[in-house]
């Protein structure tokens, strides 16, 4: 997988610190730590794939920051979540799409629920996400 540029990873790190901000008091198990594994996890499992780093990134940093279950079942909630805070950051509009597609698939609603995903990035989080609720 190809290295961030440096104006990539800018942007990585401070949407590393945004989330960390938004949820590090959170108490439900969707805490920053949680966010922080499924993100290490995604690079670990992306190292082996031709994936975009900066996608993968961001998807997985991105992935429960508005989850529909703390916000009265409203699905668009990440997605919306995720699109207001790359544009902030001046982020192009084909790597938005991309990564609010991942928000909006990667939710974990459980056993027997099919949650297909279109592109290798989001299967990477998809994977990092579930991984502990499968070992």
């Amino acid at each position: 997988m190809a290295e961030l540029t440096d104006a990539q990873q800018q942007v990585v790190d401070q949407t590393a610190d945004h989330v960390r901000s938004q949820m590090e008091g959170d108490s439900s198990g969707h805490d920053w730590w949680h966010v922080w594994r499924v993100w290490q996890n995604s690079l670990y499992i992306s190292r082996s794939e031709d994936a975009d780093r900066f996608v993968t990134e961001l998807a997985a940093l991105l992935h429960d920051i508005a989850d529909w279950k703390f916000h009265d079942g409203d699905e668009s909630a990440g997605p919306k979540a995720a699109r207001a805070w790359l544009s902030e950051q001046s982020i192009d509009e084909s790597v938005i799409e991309h990564v609010c597609d991942i928000v909006a698939t990667v939710s974990f609603k459980g056993a027997g629920v099919e949650t297909p995903m279109a592109t290798l990035e989001g299967k990477i989080v998809q994977d990092a996400d579930r991984w502990p609720a499968l070992v």
